[in-house]
This record gives C-alpha cells, sequence and structure tokens, in this order.
C-alpha cells in the first residue's frame, strides 16, 4: 500500500504548477459551458460538463485527501471537500461539486504561489571553497586538492588568491579582504604570527602559512553547515483550514447526520456539506498574502518566502549588520589635519598623488574622494613604492610623500612628531575610523581620517520602526569602537561587535529563546547563516551577495533601506485584512448552515453562495495592492 501511495504522489506532482494552472482553467471552461447548456441546451452529452471541473479539480483533492490519511491519518481540509464533492455526485448535483472542487483548487494553487523556495545560495557558498592549495615541499611546490590539505602543512598564498585553509602565516606581509566571514568593510592588514581564515581574499603580497585547521573543521566549510542547520528551526506557517480541519469535518458531518435524520431529506444534509467546505478560508489568507506581496514589490521588495510577511508581523527585534546595511560599505574620507607645515589642502592633494597607483582599497577610496571632495585632477606622480602590510610612497612635485601606517613612517621621521600626529588622531581612532598617517620629505606632516559613512536614511528608518514597536540591535564584525559610534549616530542601545558568522547565530538564538521573534537585516556572505536562523531574513539586494539573498525571505531589492518600516506597517495591515477575512468567511459559512437546515438552500445555489464569499474575501485582499503607510 505505501509503494503504491508513494507512486500516487509522484504521479501527482509531474508537471508542477504549471499543470495545476492548465488543470484549473480547463475545469473553470467546463463550469462556464455547464452553466451555459443548463440555460440554452445547446449540446446534448448524456451527462453535465460540469463533470471536466470534478474530474480535473476534484480528483487530485479526493486523492490528497485519501494519501493523508492511510500514511498519516492526516484530517485537513481536503477531506470535508472530498465528501462534498462524492456526496453531491451521489445526489446528482454535478455543477455544485464541479464548482467546489474549482474553487478549493483556485484556493490551493495561490497558496502555493505565495511559497518561493529558493536554496541556490548554499551551492554558491560550497562553490566559493578554494579547490587547490600551492604546498611548499623539500623539492619547490606542489599544486594539489584542497581536500588533501594536511594540518602543519606549509602553503604558498600568492596577491589575489583565496585562502584554501585556516592557518597561520610564517613569513610575509600582506591585506587580507575577510568580508566573507566577518563583513569587515575594510581589508586585515597581517604579518607573521597572525592568523587566517578560508575563504578570505589575500589583497596584495605573497605570503607563507601554516596549516591549523583542514577539511570540514575549515571556516567556510563550517559556515556551509551553519546555512544548512539555520533554517531547520524556522517553522512554517499552517494554513488555518487545514489547522481547524478535524473539528470542522466533525462539526460539518454531526450537522449533516442530524439534519438528515431529523428531516429525511438528504438533499439538505449534502448542502451542509456543500456550504461547510471552507472555500473563502482557503482563500483568507493567500489572497492577502499575495496582494501584500504585489505591494511590497511596488516599494522594492522581492518576497522570496510565502508565509514571511506573517512572520514579519510579529517581530519585536530587528538584527542589524552595520556594512552595507545601514552604512554605505566604502570608506570615504572624513577629515584631513595638518601639522601646521603644509597647508590641509595640499596635503591631501599630495596624498591623493601618491595614493593614485594603488590597489590597496584605502589608496583607492583617498583618489576617489579627492576627485569627488575638490573635483580637481590629480597631480602627476613617480617613484611610487607599495609596501604591503604598511602604505605607500611617491614623489610628488619633487617632494617625497609617505602614506601608510606609523610602521611606515617610523623608518624616517621623528618619534615625537609621531606622537604628536597618534595624539590628536586618538579622538578618531576612538570613534572607530581608520587613520593613514603622513610624512613629507621624512617629516611628519599629518594623517587623514577615512570612515564607511552611515546612510541619510538610516536614523529616520530606525526612528519609524521604534514607532512601530520593533527594537533595533546592530550586529557587526567590526571592532567595538566602529559600532558603539555608529549605534550612537543612530540611536540604537543593543550593539554586539566583533561578530563572526556563528555569534550572529548565537546572540539571535539568545533573543528568540527569550520569546522575540527577530528580524536579520545583511548583505554580505557572512550574514547568510543569520539570515536563515532569524525568524524573517531581509537581504540588501542591489550592494548584497547572492549568497545572502537566496539565505533570505526578502530581499530590498534597490537598497533603498527608508522602505523598511512600510514593509512592517505592512505585513501587520496584512493580518489584519486575514483576520477580516477569516472572520467574515466563518459568520457566512454559519449563515449558509442555518440556511442549509431549514431547507433554504440547495447544494448549487449554496455553492453559489460560497463563491459570493470568495469573490467578497478577494476584493478585500486587493485593497492591499494599493495601500500605504499612514
Amino acid at each position: 500500500m505505501k509503494k503504491f501511495m508513494h507512486k500516487l504522489e509522484e504521479l501527482m506532482e509531474i508537471g508542477g504548477m504549471k499543470k495545476d494552472i492548465l488543470l484549473l482553467v480547463l475545469g473553470g471552461i467546463s463550469l462556464v459551458l455547464s452553466l451555459a447548456n443548463s440555460r440554452f441546451h445547446f449540446l446534448d452529452l448524456g451527462f453535465d460538463i460540469a463533470w471536466g471541473a470534478i474530474i480535473l479539480c476534484g480528483v487530485p483533492i479526493i486523492l490528497e485527501a485519501i494519501i493523508g490519511l492511510v500514511t498519516a491519518f492526516d484530517i485537513k481540509a481536503d477531506v470535508l471537500v472530498s465528501l462534498a464533492l462524492i456526496a453531491s455526485v451521489c445526489i446528482g448535483e454535478d455543477f455544485a461539486a464541479g464548482e467546489v472542487a474549482f474553487i478549493m483548487q483556485l484556493g490551493a494553487l495561490l497558496e502555493d504561489m505565495t511559497v518561493a523556495k529558493a536554496r541556490a545560495g548554499i551551492e554558491k557558498l560550497v562553490h566559493l571553497t578554494p579547490q587547490t592549495a600551492r604546498i611548499i615541499t623539500a623539492d619547490g611546490e606542489k599544486i594539489v586538492p584542497a581536500e588533501d590539505v594536511r594540518i602543519g602543512d606549509r602553503i604558498r598564498i600568492l596577491p589575489g588568491e583565496t585562502i584554501p585553509v585556516d592557518g597561520r602565516i610564517v613569513s610575509g606581509q600582506t591585506s587580507i579582504n575577510q568580508a566573507v566571514m566577518t563583513g569587515e568593510s575594510l581589508p586585515v592588514d597581517k604579518g607573521v604570527g597572525d592568523g587566517v581564515s578560508s575563504g578570505t581574499v589575500n589583497q596584495f603580497g605573497a605570503f607563507e602559512m601554516e596549516a591549523l585547521k583542514v577539511g570540514e573543521d575549515s571556516s567556510i566549510q563550517r559556515m556551509i553547515r551553519l546555512v544548512q542547520s539555520a533554517d531547520a528551526g524556522k517553522a512554517k506557517i499552517v494554513g488555518l483550514a487545514d489547522r481547524w480541519a478535524t473539528w470542522i469535518v466533525v462539526i460539518a458531518l454531526t450537522a449533516a447526520g442530524l439534519t438528515w435524520a431529523f428531516t429525511e431529506e438528504i438533499i439538505r444534509a449534502v448542502t451542509i456539506l456543500v456550504v461547510f467546505c471552507p472555500c473563502a478560508l482557503v482563500l483568507a489568507t493567500p489572497t492577502a498574502i499575495m496582494a501584500a506581496i504585489g505591494n511590497a514589490t511596488k516599494h522594492g521588495f522581492l518576497v522570496r518566502e510565502g508565509d514571511a510577511l506573517e512572520r514579519l508581523s510579529m517581530v519585536s527585534k530587528i538584527t542589524f549588520d552595520k556594512t552595507g546595511t545601514l552604512t554605505y560599505g566604502t570608506p570615504e574620507v572624513v577629515a584631513v589635519e595638518s601639522l601646521g607645515k603644509i597647508e590641509e589642502d595640499e596635503l591631501y592633494a599630495l596624498v591623493a598623488a601618491a595614493e593614485q597607483f594603488s590597489e590597496h582599497p584605502l589608496g583607492r577610496a583617498i583618489t576617489s574622494s579627492y576627485k569627488k571632495d575638490k573635483n580637481m585632477p590629480i597631480i602627476e606622480a613617480d617613484d611610487f613604492v607599495m609596501t604591503p602590510g604598511e602604505g605607500v610612497s611617491a614623489r610628488v612635485n619633487g617632494k617625497i610623500v609617505r602614506a601608510g601606517n606609523l610602521k611606515l613612517l617610523s623608518k624616517t621621521s621623528d618619534h615625537q612628531e609621531l606622537e604628536i600626529l597618534t595624539d590628536r588622531a586618538s579622538d578618531h581612532l576612538d570613534r572607530g575610523s581608520t587613520i593613514i598617517y603622513i610624512s613629507v620629505d621624512s617629516a611628519a606632516a599629518g594623517y587623514i581620517v577615512l570612515s564607511d559613512t552611515v546612510r541619510d536614511e538610516s536614523a529616520g528608518m530606525i526612528r519609524s520602526l521604534l514607532n512601530l514597536g520593533v527594537e533595533p540591535v546592530l550586529l557587526t564584525g567590526d571592532n567595538k569602537n566602529t559600532a558603539e559610534n555608529i549605534g550612537k549616530k543612530l540611536g540604537i542601545k543593543d550593539i554586539y561587535a566583533n561578530c563572526l558568522p556563528e555569534d550572529k547565530l548565537t546572540y539571535i538564538g539568545k533573543y528568540q529563546s527569550q520569546g522575540e521573534n527577530v528580524c536579520m537585516i545583511g548583505d554580505g556572505i557572512n550574514d547568510a547563516p543569520a539570515l536563515k536562523k532569524a525568524n524573517v531574513g531581509i537581504a540588501m539586494g542591489g550592494v548584497g551577495s547572492d549568497i545572502a539573498v537566496d539565505a533570505a525571505d526578502i530581499a530590498l531589492v534597490d537598497d533603498e533601506i527608508k522602505e523598511l518600516p512600510h514593509l512592517f506597517a505592512l505585513s501587520k495591515r496584512m493580518m489584519t485584512i486575514i483576520k477580516m477575512n477569516l472572520i467574515f468567511s466563518m459568520s457566512l459559512n454559519f449563515l449558509a448552515i442555518a440556511l442549509a437546515i431549514t431547507g433554504i438552500l440547495n447544494p448549487v445555489v449554496g455553492a453559489l453562495v460560497h463563491n459570493a464569499g470568495s469573490v467578497a474575501v478577494i476584493i478585500n485582499s486587493a485593497l492591499l495592492l494599493s495601500w500605504k503607510k499612514g
């Protein structure tokens, strides 16, 4: 029997949604022809054309009900619909049977259309995993599959390469782009003794490293497992009609049986089964969700999971990644400070000239900021030299300009002048900014301050969310000073810095264990596990990675975070519409049942009443399409 049921399920799944739409269209045509033929009698087939709807729309419902009952004794709304279909056919009310089948299949199709399953993100993470590693041997070096690397192996990493395993640098200096793991907006300088993680990218200098964690223990593999497992605890909303199905079936059968017993009119009993079919109840939720999804699309949101808005309406905490979400994600020059020997504008021009050949993100940030701020061409420079992990030097207008960290300047500049520089820059460092120190002709000249800038709309968006009763939380891989500075600007009280992907999962899980429903908003690969773990995940679709988008329930296509309050308000309005639909459909059901018991309604009229109720529910839901937050 189990094998038969399994084969039956496979047959029912053939063709997917396209098949369902085709069957629904053909079933609808058969009902229209049946109605027309009953009035004009243009066809004499010996049977009602409504049998087309009964077979195409009704038989799948009956099979689904049988499979559920036999395999798991699962009583859902389709059980009652099947009883009503069979009873209507038995007494010759073919049109009523076909009409009920059509409406129920329409509701099921709408529900399926609201549930979008996208799980390609895990595959993309797998593709991020380096496939090879350059092992240093006694005979030189050889390239081997990454899975063959063993703990203690010495590996050489060239500029631009992805690090294959976790380890420690034993020779060389470089800058590492760690965004895949921490989401940090800036690369991190690394030297001998510093740890490096698999999946991160070597920006500049070649270095050698010792493998410490390999295979399944490496950072990128741990993240893949986090993404795969974080979604397991996210409960899917069960349709209300199915949730109440057992009681609906019991009450319907009891009412029909008692009516038949007392009136001895089977048509009244069948009418009760027909009007008890939860047609409007089945349509109440999916139609509202579809309309709300349409509204959300107009405001730049791609809703990927059908029940995401339902979950969003219950959210009490919203956790933000910082970089690329609340901020623009790219560093900009926010201040130029001089020790007084050179004017600040000239100092800015000298450094921009020295940095124009740099491939370092900070160097590119200085040159792009200079062009934007000054709207002037950059001065020519000669003798450019880049020292990985330290900075750059170049000859500009006959002057030797050095720009980088204190290690670079300490080779030529006076230590007292450097102390003055660091004292003056301390306030900026405390706020989490990045400092580029400058010397001209070996004399300390000043410094440039770079910072990831807050989006213009972030502060207003946070205030609006607070007014809706949603508390913001900041989860970022950046350091404590940077995180607290951003949090202070935006009015966020709960701040967690230096977060790795597993840390974000921990904090979200902590809130969930306290009964909070959590929404996570992020843009990077490192946010993917947290987007899965949260009750609702929202990814920045414009600047975000494909993996973050695939892990999320909702994607913000144009990165207009100012629209987030509208989305939250829309989700709450959608739930109000759903409740209105449910109250109306249940009230209509009970009224129709009373009329069926007294014999006022027959099966055909009862089905038409249900049609009217379903149309009313659809119209009420459609109002959400143009709804705007007041």
